[in-house]
């Protein structure tokens, strides 16, 4: 691991291996090595020239310093040394190799070798920093080698396991970045000044600007993992290529950041309130189509004077303080001295490309007899990153030659397309038209078709989108993108998930654009979803829930682009079916605020309604309205949603606005608690009618709030354990929170603090598991009183500091709670532990969410804050 960058990272990162040995001599074993290197998906780095008279020092030298780990291979050879050098490439190369590289060394047994090798190796023996191994023949070497790189990279993990960064220390302190599947190459100047200028306390706004597919986004990634140390806040990574309204800009930072609109508050002051006070950088990705969105981003950084933002755009913001950094082509080779390996590889976009072609043909080598083809191909390329990768891609079964003619039949006649473009921006148009020349008739629709997605998508959802392709086979059409790079394939878990780069995706969707076709085939990735979320529906309400909530938050940008959708085409019943199937889901993940707008558009749209769109839209305007405005306009609505699913003969629909309009009664200016009373039994029948053990528990849970109310503790202590047992009887982990979290409050407030604290710890290790922040709050705060009354000042400082972080920066910080917890605060804060309370507190707020539920669930470890920094 190169001394710039300790902490070890995982294989598809691409670790560079350097390869250092003679060519000839060593040819068979050269090639089991670097097989071996690639089977544990390292990038080999193999100097083209070995020991020939080898080229200038600062080339391999600028190899070595890209290298993570330096591999040795010896026969019996010392190499030529050139006139005017001392030592020959093969000493110099072990000699430039920096001191804190692992350096593994392999000699093959046998034969004579020559005196001045010896020499080296006898040195190289002396040297207990370097492992030194003895081989036969060329598949033992093989097995050394995967052997002995598997062994390093495991103890450098444990190690970095042993010292974990600063960067992990405090709340939020993850980094929240795409993993990086390939080697940086090129951008070892630009990625500096990048890092430079996050690191400087004068600058907040640095952007990399830069035509579309230069490699904007791919050096701003490796810049924010430099410097993630620095910023203990955390670093989060926002993708604004599927937005293109710039009012919709603040709404994704947001969802990227985690905090919950759920209709209690403006977006924008649970923006505010997340950020204000973190020290963290803000990587906003694309923001080229939305470079309107540019006050917004200022009002951002001039409310939280400790955010640093990073933006990659093709057009700079023009905000004052903002940093530009211009990211050009990749260097070209030249060819006036004529054709030459170590010339050319000396050229970024000619070693970029011959990286790139031997991730798909690990075989291809860069030889006296393809280097001047290979040159010409980065040179009409225009040293553009993403046009150098789609045509390398294509070396599986083409050579270079053949690459080159057809660039010139394709590509350079194409004439640019859109004459408004950039230069380079009409050569990537070209480079991907190009590259869609190649595929069949049936593959190309499928990328035009792919284009339709928002996110990733799986394999069924590609086959759907594809099902009616002429004489297609998606599963093979799709693994010809995926080989050409118009397509990446990711594994989570036991599924393969799909993504476009977002210029193959733009050019997709242009070429949608202009057909007749185009409405009908987003109704076609419409129907995908609504089917989905019919399949989920009620799976949502079982054992099988966790499974569904975290498979559809992969989904989340789709599912949001079939609900707009639906929207702009005014298919309201589809619509306001789409969010009731997935009504479970838009609750735990946060999406309620939205998903009542979406509603309100339905019935703002002046179109007439059926009675089942009615019903629906009118349950979530008023449903979720009332935590903000709980007032008696929302009683009426609330009772005409009951009657409509009456009509409709949807038992459970009908017994879910009751328990609204339940509650919408009680909270009225004149409580009126024999209808509510009333609404809250005929709720309960309906439920049990119609099978319904999940809304049998919301309504038994809800009854037992009205007596907590009321002050009748031992009937919602009641309540509230037949409602843990219907939740538990369906699988239902969502119901099972809030009864435990309820039947918790009511047992504090009888004095079994014991109860009370098993009650508290089930409900929070059940909302972390589902990632459900507003349980976990809950839980948190619960937690925070039995230590209060259990007088320990010190954890309940630091669970309550955890659970008003939660609050805040996911956008529930003023959401209505039990708030039972503050009595008991008040009490410490009336004593001489107060002080011990508050710098627990102001710890606690440094926990990451889930070190603060550890925390929470450690009975014995009182003092388990006392080391929180």
């Amino acid at each position: 691991m190169s001394p710039a960058d300790p902490a070890i990272r995982t294989p598809d990162q691409r670790l560079r291996v350097f390869v250092s040995s003679t060519l000839r001599e060593l040819a068979p074993e050269r090639r089991a090595v670097r097989a071996a290197i690639e089977q544990l998906h390292l990038a080999p780095v193999m100097f083209e020239l070995g020991a020939r008279p080898h080229p200038p020092r600062e080339l391999y030298r600028a190899y070595l310093a890209q290298s993570d780990i330096f591999l040795g291979l010896y026969g019996e050879r010392y190499g030529w040394v050139a006139p005017g050098d001392d030592v020959s490439g093969l000493e110099d190369e072990y000699r430039l190799a920096p001191p804190g590289l692992p350096k593994l060394v392999y000699v093959r047994e046998g034969g004579e070798r020559e005196p001045r090798l010896v020499e080296l190796l006898s040195r190289i023996k002396g040297d207990d920093r370097v492992s030194y191994v003895y081989f036969t023949d060329a598949d033992q070497l093989a097995e050394l080698v995967r052997g002995d790189l598997a062994t390093l990279l495991a103890e450098r993990f444990a190690r970095a396991i042993e010292s974990p960064g600063e960067s992990d220390a405090g709340m939020g302190g993850t980094v929240e970045l795409p993993a990086a599947l390939t080697a940086l190459v090129g951008r070892e100047r630009e990625l500096e000044t990048v890092a430079s200028l996050l690191t400087d306390d004068d600058v907040r706004l640095v952007t990399i600007t830069g035509p579309g597919g230069i490699g904007k986004s791919r050096l701003s990634i490796e810049a924010a993992g430099r410097v993630r140390d620095r910023f203990h806040g955390g670093i989060a990574f926002v993708d604004l290529a599927p937005v293109t309204d710039p009012q919709l800009v603040p709404a994704a930072i947001a969802n990227a950041l985690g905090i919950r609109d759920i209709g209690d508050g403006t977006l924008d002051e649970k923006l505010r309130m997340a950020v204000r006070d973190r020290r963290m950088l803000l990587l906003l990705d694309n923001l080229e189509q939305v470079v309107d969105a540019a006050p917004a981003i200022r009002s951002l950084l001039t409310d939280a004077p400790h955010l640093t933002l990073l933006a990659t755009s093709r057009i700079l913001l023009r905000l004052t303080g903002e940093h530009g950094v211009e990211l050009g082509p990749l260097g070209l080779p030249d060819l006036r001295q004529g054709p030459d390996v170590g010339r050319a590889l000396a050229a970024s976009s000619v070693d970029l490309f011959v990286e790139r072609a031997r991730a798909v043909k690990p075989d291809f080598e860069l030889t006296d007899e393809n280097v001047e083809d290979v040159d010409r191909i980065c040179i009409a390329l225009d040293g553009v990153p993403l046009a150098i990768e789609l045509a390398a891609a294509r070396s599986r079964v083409l050579t270079p030659a053949e690459l080159l003619e057809r660039l010139g039949r394709h590509l350079l006649g194409l004439g640019g397309g859109v004459r408004d473009l950039p230069e380079r921006q009409r050569t990537i148009r070209s480079t991907i038209e190009w590259s869609t020349q190649l595929l069949g008739p049936s593959q190309r629709e499928l990328l035009t078709r792919l284009g339709l997605f928002a996110g990733g998508f799986t394999l069924d959802a590609a086959e759907w989108i594809g099902r009616d392709i002429p004489d297609a086979d998606t599963l093979e059409d799709l693994g010809v993108l995926v080989d050409g790079s118009l397509v990446r394939q990711q594994d989570r878990g036991d599924r393969a998930v799909f993504s476009m780069l977002s210029t193959v995706r733009e050019y997709a969707r242009e070429q949608l654009a202009a057909r007749p076709d185009a409405t009908a085939l987003r109704d076609l990735h419409a129907q995908f979803f609504v089917r989905l979320g019919e399949q989920a529906g009620r799976e949502l309400e079982g054992p099988g829930q966790l499974a569904w909530i975290e498979r559809l938050a992969e989904e989340d940008e789709n599912l949001r682009a079939t609900a707009r959708h639906l929207l702009d085409t005014r298919q309201w019943p589809a619509a306001a079916s789409f969010a009731w199937s997935l009504y479970v889901y838009w609750w735990i993940d946060g999406h309620l605020g939205e998903l009542r707008e979406w509603m309100t558009e339905v019935l703002d749209s002046g179109d007439e309604l059926d009675d089942h769109t009615r019903a629906r839209a009118m349950y979530f305007t008023r449903a979720i309205a009332f935590w903000q405005d709980p007032d008696e306009w929302l009683v009426p609505g609330l009772g005409e949603s009951a009657a409509l699913f009456r009509r409709e003969g949807e038992r459970s629909g009908e017994a879910l606005a009751l328990i609204s309009l339940a509650l919408a009664l009680l909270a009225t200016r004149q409580p009126d608690a024999a209808r509510a009373d009333e609404a809250l039994g005929a709720s309960l029948e309906l439920f049990r009618k119609a099978g319904d053990d999940w809304g049998e528990a919301m309504a038994l849970a809800t009854l037992g709030r009205v007596a907590l109310l009321t002050q009748d503790v031992r009937a919602a202590v009641a309540r509230f354990n037949e409602s843990l047992a219907a939740a538990q009887r369906q699988g239902d982990g969502l119901g099972e929170t809030i009864a435990l979290h309820h039947l918790g409050w009511a047992e504090v407030l009888v004095g079994d603090f014991d109860v009370a604290r098993d009650c508290f710890e089930q409900s929070l290790a059940l909302s972390a598991r589902l990632h459900h922040d507003e349980g976990v709050a809950y839980g948190l705060e619960g937690l925070t009183a039995v230590a209060a009354a259990a007088g320990d000042p010190v954890r309940a400082g630091t669970l309550l500091g955890a659970a008003q972080v939660v609050r805040e920066r996911t956008g529930l910080y003023n959401a209505p709670t039990f708030s039972f917890h503050q009595q008991f605060v008040d009490g410490i804060l009336a004593t001489p532990a107060a002080d011990a309370f508050e710098a627990a507190r102001a710890r606690g707020r440094h926990l990451r969410v889930d070190d603060a539920v550890a925390v929470a669930l450690q009975r014995d470890v009182a003092e388990a804050s006392a080391s929180v920094p």
